[in-house]
C-alpha cells in the first residue's frame, strides 16, 4: 500500500527529542521510505558545528524502521500515537560515510526494503539506505531490523 501523505515518524519510532532524527517522513511506501532531518546546533550528534558519523548512522537507522513500523498501522492510525512495536538494530554492515554535514544542512535519507521475513508477531528485514544533503552523497549502509509487535 502506498501512502503519500507526510505522516508523523514518531508514531513509527519510540525515540523523542534529542535521539529523534527525522523531522519528517515525505514519502512512505511498503518499500520505500524518504526523510528529512534539518541539523540544529543543539543536536546530540553536532560536534564544533559537524553532524558526526554516529548520528548519520542513526538518522538511516530511524529512517529504515519507518519502512516495518508503518505495515502494522492502519491509514486511520497514522494521525495517532499508537505505539504499537519495538524493533532492534541486529546489523549496520557495508557503512560507507562519504561527508558529515553541517549545522543548518537538511538531510534527505532514501531507504529501499531489500528483503522482509514475515512471521506471526515479528518480521525481519534487511534495507538500504542512502542519505544525501542536496545532490551530495553523504552515507550509504545496509542495515538489519527486528521488529516485534508489542501486545
Amino acid at each position: 500500500m502506498d501512502r503519500l501523505k507526510e505522516v508523523d515518524i514518531s508514531n513509527f519510532l519510540p525515540h523523542r527529542k534529542p535521539f529523534l532524527l527525522v523531522d519528517k517522513v515525505l514519502a512512505l511506501k511498503d518499500d520505500r521510505v524518504i526523510t528529512s532531518f534539518e541539523i540544529k546546533e543543539d543536536c546530540i550528534f553536532v560536534s564544533d558545528g559537524i553532524f558526526i558519523e554516529v548520528g548519520l548512522i542513526e538518522n538511516a537507522a530511524q529512517t529504515c524502521s519507518a519502512i516495518l513500523g508503518s505495515t502494522y498501522f492502519d491509514l486511520d492510525d497514522l494521525e495517532g500515537k499508537n505505539n504499537k512495536v519495538i524493533g532492534f538494530i541486529s546489523a549496520i554492515k557495508k557503512v560507507k560515510v562519504y561527508h558529515c554535514p553541517k549545522v543548518g544542512d537538511v538531510l534527505r535519507s532514501k531507504a529501499d526494503l531489500l528483503s522482509r521475513y514475515d512471521a506471526d508477531h515479528y518480521k525481519i528485514s534487511t534495507i538500504r539506505c542512502t542519505t544525501y544533503e542536496g545532490e551530495k552523497e553523504l552515507l550509504s549502509c545496509e542495515i538489519n531490523l527486528f521488529i516485534q509487535e508489542l501486545k
